[in-house]
Order: structure tokens, then sequence, then C-alpha cells
């Protein structure tokens, strides 16, 4: 064995934590390491002003279905099993046991980061992967310890990712030949058999989920911006992916917090991560300037995108590998956002749905209830790409914004969003980036423009003092006209060339939240119960 030392905690190798028969271990390499190990093992090719291009082959999106948790004592009456695959203690370690059979004659790749830019909340997290870009990958989205700390870190956590295992579900007691096992009494995740990278940051971001309501702390799948000008000034977004979280978070007018998870305490917000990992489909320099200059930037990692071969010019439109296609950068690559991933508690509390049925207004105020119903229905539509075998948008329901990240029962999380509302003074919006003028098929998108201004005025205060109508299907608060907004935008029922057809697609939408909230009922509150026609 040999040792590749970047900064490493002498103390904390890994031979000390049991990990040993590797060929090299390399140690928290910088981005320039890790690029040329990258390139000389051809794991990827260079790109345009350095970045790195690379193809994940058939998993080109999340494996929810082969996530699993370890039931133990701890675990056993805390996890919503409902939508958590189990794993027994025995198999996990069967599995342990065989991945590190796996690594042997391996190089293997080693960051030490932390999920969490609070100090009172973050976790350590060491990543060992058997690839450099994936190592390359983790050290974008999770925080990066100065020198000093690297000396004397310590992890809480670790994850071994090893693209090239493939498991055996009869011997490891999971799903496929595709795993990732969770165990929190030994806190260690084991994931194999896919290259998607976004596995390493969504197993963190579990992890996260579970520990933080037990200190008081709402976990958010969910991005977030900071005023310039006063930066008491905050606000949030959740949304599933493809509902424009990471876009509409990136206003050149405000900070970035961050794009994907935080957390909520007592004092406030805090980013879980150190970068983002944006959707390139159709990107533009125009609408989306700040992230679209990363896909030329050093070592930004261009995941899945066609581009090409001699000129390394990327097509932007070209989704035939997938329509999950993805930049992952650091944080400091937005000029514009937050050095500190800290923010004051937010103000506005922004619900982003994909609505594919083209019946929700393009905003609309929510009481705090309204805020709790909608936020446990969690809908959106699921975008193409962003899981495996979703070729089209399709309408469905994830609770909380973010079932396939939930370890506990979503009440849980329900219950902690309403106290950290009421404690904040928070006010609440539905954002509908869907389709106006008719459904999937029928209508279009509704226009980027739009949707940024009608933002804009809500987290501004420009609509304060608006006139609201209540939405006849929803009961929510609907502006009746908004500054530098089309007010046809406004009134869905009105941009359908069939009005019949809108109030018979509406009946089916109200329909399936009434049928998808049942599940709720018996944990809610009243004044949640009757959200719908408030």
């Amino acid at each position: 064995m040999n040792t590749k030392v970047g900064t490493v905690n002498s103390n904390m190798t890994l031979t000390n934590q049991g990990i040993t028969g590797f060929k090299n271990a390399f140690y928290n390499l910088t981005e320039p390491d890790l690029v040329a190990q990258s390139l000389i093992r051809e794991e990827g090719e260079l790109g345009i002003g350095g970045t790195f291009l690379v193809e994940t082959g058939k998993f080109t999106g999340r494996s929810p279905k082969d996530k699993h948790i370890v039931v133990s004592d701890e675990t056993e009456n805390n996890v919503w099993w409902e939508r958590n695959a189990k794993m027994s203690a025995e198999a996990f370690d069967v599995l342990h046991k065989d991945m590190l059979k796996h690594i042997q004659g391996k190089d293997l790749f080693v960051q030490d980061l932390y999920g969490g830019a609070d100090p009172k909340y973050r976790i350590g997290v060491r990543v060992v992967t058997e690839y450099s870009w994936h190592s390359l990958f983790i050290r974008h989205l999770l925080i990066r310890p100065s020198k000093t700390e690297l000396e004397n870190y310590v992890n809480d956590f670790s994850v071994i990712n090893l693209p090239s295992f493939s498991a055996d579900p009869a011997k490891h007691g999971c799903r496929s030949e595709t795993v990732i096992a969770i165990n929190f009494d030994k806190k260690l995740v084991l994931i194999g058999g896919t290259e998607y990278a976004g596995e390493n940051k969504k197993a963190v971001f579990t992890i996260l989920n579970y520990l933080l309501p037990e200190v008081g702390v709402m976990p958010m799948h969910c991005s977030a911006n900071v005023s310039k000008i006063n930066p008491e000034q905050s606000a949030i977004f959740f949304g599933l992916s493809g509902t424009g979280k990471t876009t509409l978070s990136s206003d050149p007018n405000r900070i970035l917090i961050g794009d994907d998870e935080h957390g909520w305490s007592k004092d406030g917000i805090f980013n879980f991560e150190g970068g983002c990992y944006a959707k390139t489909i159709n990107l533009s320099a125009i609408s989306e300037p700040e992230i679209f200059k990363t896909t030329s930037m050093f070592s930004t990692v261009i995941e899945n995108m066609v581009y090409d071969k001699e000129t390394k010019k990327l097509n932007f439109d070209d989704d035939s590998l997938t329509a999950n296609m993805r930049a992952a950068y650091p944080m400091h690559y937005i000029s514009n956002s937050s050095a500190s991933g800290m923010a004051s508690k937010p103000n506005h509390m922004v619900l982003l749905t994909c609505d594919a049925f083209g019946v929700m207004p393009p905003i609309a105020k929510l009481t705090p209830a309204q805020a709790m119903y909608h936020f446990l229905s969690g809908f959106t539509s699921k975008a193409a790409g962003t899981e495996r075998g979703v070729k089209e948008p399709e309408p469905t329901f994830s609770t909380c914004f973010g079932a396939p990240f939930l370890p506990r029962p979503p009440e849980i999380y329900g219950k902690l969003l309403r106290d950290k509302i009421a404690e904040g003074e928070t006010t609440c919006w539905l954002v509908n980036t869907g389709w106006t003028g008719g459904g999937y098929g029928e209508g279009s998108r509704m226009p980027i423009g739009v949707t940024r201004a009608l933002l804009s005025a809500a987290i501004n205060g420009n609509l304060d003092q608006a006139e609201f109508v209540k939405d006849p299907n929803f009961g929510f608060d609907v502006p009746k006209s908004v500054q530098n907004v089309d007010p046809s935008y406004l009134n869905p029922r009105g941009t359908w060339k069939d009005v019949s057809a809108y109030d018979e697609a509406a009946k089916k939408l109200v329909n399936l939240f009434v049928e998808n909230f049942e599940q709720h009922i018996p944990n809610v509150d009243n004044d949640v119960k009757r959200a719908l026609s408030l």
C-alpha cells in the first residue's frame, strides 16, 4: 500500500479506519490534481476552459428504489419505512465485507468534507471513491475544510462509493446490482453499481435529514437567497428537480445561499453544501448567465452532455443522453454567492411546482395552514430524466417536496416547518413554473421572465398591498395584477381555448390532491385538513 497525501490527519488514515489492501490512497487532492488524475485514468475528457466532461453510462439519474436504511433499535420506530427500503444489519455487514474485498489493489480517492455551513450543526463526512472525478464532484458539492481544519479533521460519517461493484440481491438484501445502503449505527454509507455522482451528495442529505430534527432544525430540500441591500431579508425555494429551484434562486439582484438543501435553525438558515449541481438542459447565457458561465470554468464537472468531439463545444439542447444533464461547480463560481452559506430566518417561503395539467396560477399567496397542506402534498410533475425511466413530465406528489430524501415520517417535517413559519412570521407563496394555456402537449411552459417578475414582486414586498382574488379550485389568494406581468397569465382558466376542458382538468387535479392527502389526515390539525377550501 502506498499513500499519496495531500493534507490529512495522520491519525485518520484509511488504515486507521480498517480499510486495507488498496494500492494507493490520494487524500484531499485539490482541483488541478483531481482533474489530472481523472485524465490519466481516462475517466472523461478535458473540455473548454478546463472543465471535465464525463458520461455516467446507463445510470443518468438517481435510483431511489435502490436506497436502503439498515434496521436497528434506533431506526426501527423513527424511519418512514413506507418510502425507505429496509436492509438487515447482517446483510449490510456482508455487503461491507464484500466491498472492502473489491477495494483490494485499487487506487482510492479520499475527500474529508463537511455537510452543513453552520458549525453548530455540521457533520464531518469522509467520502472514499474509486473514481477521481467522483472525488472532484463531491469536493465541489460539499464544504471544504481549511488546511488547518484538515490537519485535525475527524469524520462523523463515511461514504464508500465503488461504481464497479455489483451487489447481489440474494446475498446483500437489496433490490438489484445497484445499492445505496445507509447504516446510522455504524455511521457508514455504501454505494455500488452506479456511476451517477448525485448519489454521493443525496446520501449526505439523507443523513442530515435524519439527524437535524432531533435538535430542532428543519432540514429542507430547497434553495435560498438573501437581499443584497438588507441581509435580514432572506427567502427559501422548495421544489423538486426541474421546477426551477436552482435557476430562480440564482437572481443577480440577490445573494445566493445555496441551490439544493438547507437547514432552518433558531438562528436562521444555512446551506448543507459548498457547491451547485445545476441542470443544463436548454441552459442559456441570456436567461441564466451566472450558471451558463460555470460551464466553461476550470474543474466544473460536465455530466452527460453531448459535445463536439473536436471543439468540445457543449450542446445544451441535445438530450439524447439524458434530459438530466448537469454541471457541478463550487459555490464561489457564482459571483453573487454567499461566502458563509448562512442567512437570517426567511421572510418568504416559496413552494415551486411544475403543473403539467396547466391548472394552477403562476403565483398564489398561502395561509400557514395552506402552506403546510401544499408542503405535505408536494405536488409537481416529475421532470424527464431526473429518475430512470421518466421520458416525459408525470404529475406526481412528493411529500415535503423531497420524499426520496426523507428518512423520517413526513409529518415530523411538516410540524417543524409550521413552527418555523410561526416563529419567523414567514410569508408563503405557491409558484407554478409548469404549463399555461393547456396541459402538457397542448399548452406551453410558463415563460421564465414571467416567473422571475412575479417572484421579484412577491419577495420585494410589491404585493403587500395588492388586491387578491380567491382561486375557485384551491382556495388560495391570487393577485389580480402584478407590475410588468401580462394579467392574462394570472387567470389560468382564461388562457385555455376551451374553458370547459380547463374545468374538467381542474376538477381532476383537485381530486388528486384530496385522494393523496388522505394519508396525512390522521396526523394534521383541522385547519390543515380544511386548507383546500380556506
